[in-house]
């Protein structure tokens, strides 16, 4: 039995908390703001402590820089709020937060976060406190989105930028993975240094080696000078290597030695260099080994996925879609979209991901000549039969309308339609509707939201 510390100014939360935290056979430690809390510590260091974001005394985030420099270094924090931003989720991870959950509550999934901390609290105790970690640098706000999916994304980054490790993205094409690479950059201690980025695949493979591992003068024909490399000028900041699929398999083998001991020399050069980069890839190819026509050598694979990041599919994050409207639309002639437009936008299938929504909403608020887009000003090919999730014709059996589908997309379809149906089915009514589908409400709630399905339910 262990015991928790449950930070949380609404009562009523604070007392469920302590409830769920005292089912699971631990003991829970109210505290109503900071003041209490720092009391609370002032007797006894807790195993784990369940943080509130936003207190009525005091920034949930700046305490949690007090807890990881003096107060509890060692111990475990939870961090907890409404709002799902994703400034504060790298924040918060980057600080040195256990994980970070959002209101409501998936008990279930909170509980099991609970017994992981207690458990590294269990596993630390022998280990030196970390040292504290600098305060977290703001981003530039490219990156959209708060869906469940996303958050996930967001704990990554924060944890990705507090170490110096290589990182591998993974995702179809279209999900952002130069942005996210971008805001590991913006949040790390490299973050004053260059971001020098390579698109692999845009290059002609006769001068990939030469821009990558630069060259010396009289190396080739036309080198008339000696050139550094995107290694060499990405030094004391972070190399981006986009589309790494696509690397030839001897320069692979350079790669590589360059990830192992940061050696490497310029084309036509005799000098060993030293690497100072720190080196992010991305793909939308497979590459791990096993998949099906994987195209990275198994031992580079795993010397950039220290870290691996899946960028979920827009499909996967359909809630996000009214704020990536939003974002699109901050530039541009049109200032918003119609009911009707939002609701092709967010059924429709998305098969080039953020970067098609954003080229047709632009589109359309260039063309439409007016504030609000509608949805005949929308391509056709959005509004056709078939375009969408909920468009699909179920044919001539129940699973025709899967049949086409990735196992992914055809399970995530019969999902929406269960709860579309529970829905119907419970007038509305959220809590009917877990009910019949067999589930908590907070879990309901979480998956509304992946679904875009937020605004059609009543308590």
């Amino acid at each position: 039995m262990a015991t928790v510390l449950v930070v949380e100014d609404e009562r009523g939360v604070r007392e469920g908390l302590c409830r769920a935290v005292a089912s699971a056979g631990h003991t829970a430690v109210p505290a109503a703001g900071l003041a209490e809390a720092r009391a609370e510590l002032a007797n006894g260091t807790p195993a784990c402590i369940l943080l509130d974001v936003r207190l009525k005394d005091g920034d949930g985030l700046v305490f949690l820089g007090e807890l990881r420099a003096t107060l509890a270094p060692d111990v475990p924090v939870i961090m907890a709020t409404a709002y799902g931003d994703s400034e504060r989720t790298i924040g918060a991870m980057k600080a040195g937060a256990f994980d970070y959950v959002t209101k409501p509550f998936d008990l279930p999934a909170l509980l099991a976060s609970v017994e992981r901390a207690v458990r590294q609290r269990e596993l630390s105790k022998a280990v030196p406190s970390a040292a504290s970690v600098s305060e977290v640098k703001s981003p530039e706000g490219t990156l959209v989105g708060t869906s469940a999916a996303m958050l996930a994304v967001w704990k990554v980054i924060g944890r990705a930028a507090s170490s110096d490790v290589p990182v591998l993205l993974t995702g179809e094409t279209g999900t952002g993975k130069e942005l996210v690479a971008r805001a590991i950059h913006q949040h790390s201690s490299r973050a004053n240094g260059p971001f020098v980025a390579v698109n692999l695949s845009a290059l002609p493979a006769t001068l990939i080696e030469s821009e990558l591992f630069g060259h010396e003068k009289g190396a080739f024909t036309g080198a008339v000078q000696r050139r550094p490399g995107r290694i060499e000028l990405a030094a004391g900041g972070t190399l981006f290597l986009d589309e790494i699929g696509d690397l030839d398999l001897a320069l692979q083998t350079r790669l590589l030695r360059v990830l192992q001991d940061g050696r490497y020399e310029r084309v036509g050069g005799a000098d060993v260099l030293t690497s100072r980069a720190r080196v992010i890839a991305a793909t939308n190819k497979p590459v791990k080994p096993g998949d099906k026509g994987a195209t990275l050598r198994e031992d580079l694979y795993y010397r950039l996925a220290v870290i691996e990041v899946e960028l979920p599919p827009l499909r996967a994050r359909r809630s996000d879609i009214p704020q990536l409207v939003a974002h699109a639309l901050a530039s541009s002639p049109a200032r918003a979209v119609s009911e009707e437009a939002l609701a092709v936008l967010q059924n429709y299938a998305w098969p080039g991901n953020v970067r098609e929504l954003v080229h047709v909403v632009q589109r359309a608020a260039v063309m439409c000549g007016a504030e609000v887009i509608d949805a005949s000003d929308l391509p056709e090919t959005l509004r056709a039969p078939g375009a969408s999730y909920a468009g699909v014709n179920d044919g001539d059996g129940p699973g025709a309308a899967y049949a086409n589908l990735p196992l992914r997309d055809a399970l995530a379809l019969l999902e929406k339609r269960m709860i579309e149906m529970a829905l119907a089915k419970a007038g509305g009514n959220r809590a009917e509707a877990a009910r019949i589908l067999g589930i908590a409400r907070p879990q309901l709630y979480t998956k509304m939201d992946e679904h875009g399905l937020a605004g059609r339910a009543r308590e």
